[in-house]
């Protein structure tokens, strides 16, 4: 069994470390809350965000980063994307060895990259591995069977988290386009947010049929264009990721977007929530990207109007509806 740190106390975080515990893994969970921790220590229950799941014996709650690293095979980056630099630079200052696994989905705001590319940048490690796919955590904590996928160009490392991480409830494939897998699960985010809209807006499966369709064009388009390949994005990092989070009750990313259109503002709806909908930062990456690599994202730049500059809801749906007439592609 190996000894594995998990960087995020939060729901995904939590998650993990009670799925590697329950397979008899060492795990060490640390989180830069200390009065969170200390409350998950001693109830041994994570009720902010999994109510009722406990925490398995091998889980111990660790606040301290250096202790929590001391002799791990693999440490999980499940923090919210804008803050991974910062983690893994603090992480790189106790020379931590093991395998870096990157479970947080988003672009970084600025640099516009990829998050096992930060982790790259942060820590010095030329092969993070992606954990990534349709995988909420409420799901996967009551063993809920689930497929995910590790990617890495190493084939090793890849691997070695797909032994890690399998059980007959979470099956784990690997992969190599490592851009791709990236891609498709930022990029979901943001048309989970479009998907949302409409459902606040009161339409139906024709609408949100059509938006998840052109949703997955727009993000094998630019995915592509990154270099990640077309045939990635129709499997679970991409169609699967996008699935899951545009239609589910569990989305953070759709829920936001079903309460502003219902009306609500940005401020109001981010404010009443206690995790993180990383749809919103990464939207405003992929338009920039996208605008940078002259990548037509009309559905991106939409969502960015509402988001951004207060745009309404159904004008952005107009604006769609009333694009240029052309070919399907």
């Amino acid at each position: 069994m190996s000894a594995v740190a998990i960087l995020g106390a939060g729901s995904w975080g939590t998650t993990l470390a009670i799925h590697l515990a329950n397979g008899g893994h060492d795990v060490r969970l640390w989180g830069n809350d200390r009065p969170a921790l200390a409350e998950l220590e001693r109830d041994r229950e994570n009720r902010k965000f999994l109510a009722g799941i406990r925490l398995p014996v091998g889980v111990k709650v660790q606040p301290e980063l250096e202790a929590a690293l001391e002799g791990v095979e693999f440490h999980f980056y499940v923090v919210p994307s804008q803050a991974t630099r910062e983690v893994a630079r603090a992480v790189r200052e106790t020379g931590a060895k093991g395998i870096p696994v990157c479970a947080s989905k988003g672009l970084e705001l600025g640099t516009l990259v990829r998050m096992s590319v930060v982790l790259g940048e942060a820590l010095g490690d030329a092969a993070p591995v992606a954990f990534t796919g349709p995988s909420h955590a409420e799901e996967v904590a009551l063993g809920i069977p689930t497929s995910i996928v590790a990617a890495c160009a190493d084939e090793a490392r890849s691997r070695a988290v797909q032994v890690l991480c399998a059980t007959p409830r979470l099956r784990v494939y690997t992969n190599d386009d490592v851009v791709g897998c990236e891609y498709g699960g930022a990029l979901k985010n943001v048309i989970a947010i479009a998907a949302g809209l409409c459902d606040g807006l009161g339409y139906g499966d024709n609408t949100k049929g059509a938006l998840l369709t052109r949703g997955l064009s727009e993000i094998s388009r630019l995915g592509v264009a990154m270099g990640g390949r077309r045939e990635t994005f129709f499997g679970l990092t991409g169609m699967g990721d996008l699935i899951a989070t545009a239609m589910s009750r569990h989305s953070r990313n759709r829920h936001v977007g079903e309460r502003l259109g219902k009306g609500e503002t940005l401020e109001q709806v981010l404010g009443a929530m206690v995790m993180v909908a990383e749809g919103v930062t990464t939207a405003r990456a992929a338009r920039d990207l996208g605008r940078e690599r002259g990548v037509e994202l009309p559905i991106t730049e939409q969502v960015c109007a509402i988001l951004l500059e207060g745009g309404e809801p159904r004008e952005a749906m107009l604006a769609l509806m009333t694009r240029d007439l052309k070919r399907e592609n």
